[in-house]
């Protein structure tokens, strides 16, 4: 038996590349050689971008065009943001603030410039160093502390009666009807005018004055809660309804929510009436409060110290106010704002 063996091609490479003939007589063809792959040639490394020396940005290398191009600034820097806030501020401060000052320079220069007698209206100066002088021996403080005892007792005793009552009298009908020509009667009768009644039967004495504030205070806060009941809005009420709400459950969730604003508006109205009736009650036989100051410093020609009560009153009916506003816009989250 012979065996045959080709010699491979001399660019093949050895071993099985050789075809072998068996004893059969069948070819054995080998697999065909793998061409080993090229190697890889590392990128060449790029070069850190330069940065813009203004901005302290990396400029934008386009790997396509291969050109240079600055990154988009951005728009504002954080640290401008305070700035411009404050700036904001400070120009809506000065305008809301212009009318005042422009008030005050008005109130200094007319008596020094013998526009007014400056016996009747002194400067706006002296008003001010008669007001640190009440301040600093404590005569200021004492007629403040009872001013707002009384107004505060007044007003909280009047807002604690006129909401329920309000709540009920605009819900149901028949109680409207039955209360509302004796509101009618009272409603338009003058608190002032009713004050030496509240004397006569109360005394010249805390409880008359108290009383005189919670007259005055409870028809803002009553009138306005009966509208805001009355005004509610049907279609949440129909709806609530057939979800089968309870009453409580329905003044909790519709009445009380949509009636906040209307019945905030009542309450801040009775809050600058407490202080301005309480002032001309105090002018009535008190022994303390700003009213009496201000009554007291007039028999005595001091009259800048009867300026310096007015602004102490000026000022509490300003706080007060900013108050409840405070509380009003805690009450009103839920609103969406306009």
């Amino acid at each position: 038996m012979t065996t045959n063996i080709t010699t491979p091609a001399t660019d093949a490479p050895a071993g099985p590349a050789e075809e072998v003939r068996g004893s059969a007589g069948a070819p054995v063809t080998p697999a065909p050689a793998q061409t080993p792959a090229p190697a890889q040639t590392p990128a060449p490394a790029q070069a850190p971008a330069p940065s813009d020396p203004e901005t302290g940005t990396a400029d934008h290398v386009d790997p396509v065009r291969g050109s240079d191009r600055p990154a988009p600034r951005p728009a504002a820097r954080p640290a401008r943001r305070p700035a411009r806030t404050l700036g904001r501020w400070l120009r809506a401060a000065a305008l809301r603030s212009a009318a005042l000052v422009a008030l005050l320079a008005l109130w200094e220069t007319a008596p020094r410039l013998g526009l007014v007698d400056a016996t009747f209206l002194p400067p706006v100066s002296e008003v001010a160093t008669a007001w640190w002088d009440l301040l600093g021996n404590g005569q200021l403080g004492q007629h403040t502390r009872a001013s707002l005892a009384r107004s505060f007792g007044g007003f909280g005793i009047a807002v604690v009666v006129a909401v329920p009552l309000g709540l009920l009298i605009g819900w149901y009908r028949p109680v409207a009807a039955f209360l509302g020509p004796l509101l009618e009667v009272f409603r338009n009768t003058a608190a002032l005018a009713l004050l030496p009644v509240f004397v006569l039967l109360l005394g010249i004495g805390e409880t008359s004055k108290v009383s005189i504030v919670v007259y005055a205070c409870l028809w803002p806060v009553l009138l306005n809660t009966i509208s805001a009941v009355g005004n509610a809005d049907p279609t949440l009420v129909r709806l609530a309804r057939s979800m089968d709400l309870s009453t409580p459950r329905l003044f909790q969730k519709v009445i009380l929510p949509s009636s906040v604003p209307a019945i905030f508006t009542g309450i801040r109205l009775a809050g600058a009436v407490s202080i301005l009736v309480l002032v001309a009650a105090e002018m009535i036989g008190a022994k303390a409060g700003l009213g009496y100051l201000i009554n007291a410093s007039q028999y005595n020609f001091a009259i800048p110290q009867m300026y310096a009560g007015i602004i102490t009153i000026s000022a509490v009916g300003v706080a007060f106010n900013q108050l409840l506003v405070t509380v009003e816009r805690r009450l009103s989250t839920w609103r969406v704002p306009a």
